[in-house]
Order: structure tokens, then sequence, then C-alpha cells
């Protein structure tokens, strides 16, 4: 029988983040049951609040990062606040903060301090450039990470400007680790009974995902530029234009290859010197792709996506994000869930991708929670 109930409903989480990469990391845990409690400044709460759009008076971008969670505003210059924090703490499996490295030493809540007094406490710094190494004390936002970590060079047309992802990855992604990382420090604690602190770097997690470029450039002593939509290593994987308008085709291997050819009734390209294999594919991608494109111009995206699917070839849409919000596909995985709010309004956001055979994935949301000023 499935659980309404998370994998981490047992979890408490004191949540002392703001804005994106740490409000992030706890909206995943939140998203798989455990506890949440946001602590906010009672005046001003998390920037986020204030960053738009916005449905009446609550802000679309704080709704979609912190659905789920509780608000307790507490100023911990505050001694009476302080005592509160502290029993919270009593209670809590996790601590989540986003300060720059040093500002919750001066506030007395470094991990000397709370290991000593808590020590089965798992504490998470999500911070710019991590609480050790040269860069430790500057400050940091996606953008920058993006460029220091080397995507922004990867990322856009070839000779193009260099080019921000366009999602903040350099966020996102440390969110992301910073989960993983307290599930593996509650876990150690399961076996050990000691918490431990989890220290991540923004600008780690963008060197994490560049996938095999610092690889490529070890090997060959070549500096990886932007190629648009292609990929470096595989071909053909690239976005190809039809007679409408483009769709995407990733034909990674060279059955794969030869199955794209046959729905294109060009079954003499495998033939060819130039695209016989991977190798020679990728060093003749621009051939490949002008052979390719005189094929799909003569019919429509949709036309080709649904050949090609019959053949087995991986392809699709480039999707808008009114197109992904109407997509049966991801609807029917669940998606994109449903936040009701105060004033009897909803807004849609983005669900949660763990899916569990042992607990409900539920298509709404309890709303992000207001903030009590005072």
């Amino acid at each position: 029988m499935l659980s309404v109930a998370g994998p981490l409903s047992d979890i408490t989480i004191i949540d002392l983040t703001r804005l994106l990469a740490g409000p992030y990391a706890t909206m995943v845990l939140a998203d798989l049951g455990a506890r949440v409690v946001k602590v906010e400044h009672p005046d001003r709460g998390d920037d986020a609040r204030q960053v738009g759009p916005f449905l009446g008076e609550r802000s679309v971008y704080f709704e979609s990062l912190n659905r789920g969670k509780e608000s307790r505003p507490l100023r911990l210059d505050d001694p009476d606040h302080r005592r509160e924090f502290e029993a919270m703490l009593d209670e809590a499996d996790v601590l989540v903060e986003n300060f720059r490295p040093g500002v919750m030493d001066r506030m007395g809540y470094g991990w000397d301090a709370l290991h000593a007094r808590w020590p089965r406490l798992v504490y998470a710094a999500v911070s710019g450039f991590g609480q050790t190494g040269p860069y430790a004390g500057r400050p940091a936002y996606d953008l920058v990470v993006q460029a220091m970590g080397g995507v922004m060079s990867l990322t856009g047309r070839p000779g193009g400007p260099p080019s921000r992802v366009g999602t903040s990855v350099g966020d996102i992604t440390a969110g992301l680790f910073a989960a993983v990382g307290i599930l593996s420090a509650l876990h150690d604690r399961a076996r050990t009974g000691a918490g431990q602190m989890v220290d991540i770097a923004m600008l780690d997690c963008q060197v994490a995902i560049l996938e095999n470029a610092i690889a490529r450039y070890a090997a060959t002593g070549e500096v990886p530029a932007p190629l648009g939509a292609r990929h470096p290593s595989i071909t053909p994987f690239d976005a190809f234009a039809a007679d409408d308008g483009p769709l995407v085709i990733a034909a990674g291997n060279d059955a794969l290859f030869a199955a794209l050819c046959r729905a294109l009734d060009r079954d003499d390209l495998p033939e060819d010197p130039r695209f016989a294999d991977n190798r020679r594919r990728t060093e003749n991608a621009a051939a490949l792709k002008t052979e390719i494109e005189g094929v799909l111009s003569g019919r429509t995206a949709a036309d080709w996506l649904e050949r090609l699917e019959k053949a087995g070839v991986p392809c699709g849409p480039i999707n808008d994000i009114a197109a992904v919000v109407g997509d049966p596909g991801v609807r029917a995985r669940n998606m994109i869930v449903s936040v009701g709010l105060p004033d009897g309004s909803t807004v849609e956001t983005a669900g949660n991708p763990v899916k569990l055979s042992g607990h409900e994935d539920p298509p709404t949301r309890p709303p992000a929670p207001g903030l009590r000023t005072g």
C-alpha cells in the first residue's frame, strides 16, 4: 500500500536559507516528506518574497521554491529568539544555511559550536565558493559561478558571445548536491550516531557538471568551445531543420544511425567512409548535417517526428515552456503540480521527479508559508 507520508517524514530540517540554492535543496527534501521550518527575519523574510511575478501579494517565485514549508520569524540577535531557535535545534535533524562563510560563526552557531552541543545534527552550508580555499569569502550569484565554472564557455552558438544557461544551474546544481550530501550524512549518522558538516560550493558543482569537457581537454589539449545544440563527441546528436522548424535527433550509436538513415531513405549514408562510425561522423559533423537536413527539408517536423519515433530513433520537438506545461507525457508523470494559495487561487509549478513505489506523488502541494511579521 502506498503511503502519503514521504520517506523523510521522520526528519526535521531547520532552514536558514534564502533565494534559490538553499531553498531548492530544502524543497527537494520537503517533497520527500521532511518537515522544513524556514527561519526568516520578521521584518523582511526571504529576499525571494520580493521577486516577481506576483499573484496578488504572493511571489510566484517564492511559492515555487518554498511550497509545503513552515515559517518561523526569528531575529538571531535577540536573546529570546535565540532561545527559541536553540529549542528548535534540540528537535532538529538538519540545519541548512547559505550565508557567506564566517557569518554563522559570528552569530555563535558555527559548525564547532553546533557540533559540540548537538552532536547528532547534520549541518549543511551552501555558499558560492565553499568554506575553504582562496575564494571562500567572496559573494556569488548563479551568473558568477556559471562564468567561472566554464559552463558559459560551452553554451551558445559557435563564435557567438558567452551565454548563460537558460535556468539558474549554478544555484540548482548546488541545491541538488546539497540534498545528496544531507541524505548521505543522515545515512552515515544512522551508523555512527554522529552528525557532520556538509560543505557545498556552487563553483565546485559547476565544475562537477562539465561532463567530459575536462577529460577532453586533458586528452587533446584543445579548449572546448560552444557548439550550439551539437554534442562534442556523438554524431548525429543535434538540432536539425525540417520544412517548418527544427527538431532534435540523437542517434547515439551505429545501430541507431542505421535506423535513422533507413527512416530518411538514405541507406547509402552508413556506407559513406565519412560516416562509417561515430568517430568519423563527429569529424565530419557539418557534412552529415547538410545531408540530413537535405532530406528533412521535404516534410514538417511533426511528420518526421512521427516517422522517426516509429523507427525507434531518439528524437523530439524543441518545446517552449507552454508546450512543456501542456505536454501529455509531462502531465502523465505528474510533473506539473497545483499549489493552492490562501486566497483560493492556484498556481502550477514543477513536480517532484523522484517517484517512489512506496509513497504517493500527489498532484497538489501545500502553499509556501506566509510571513508573520512583528
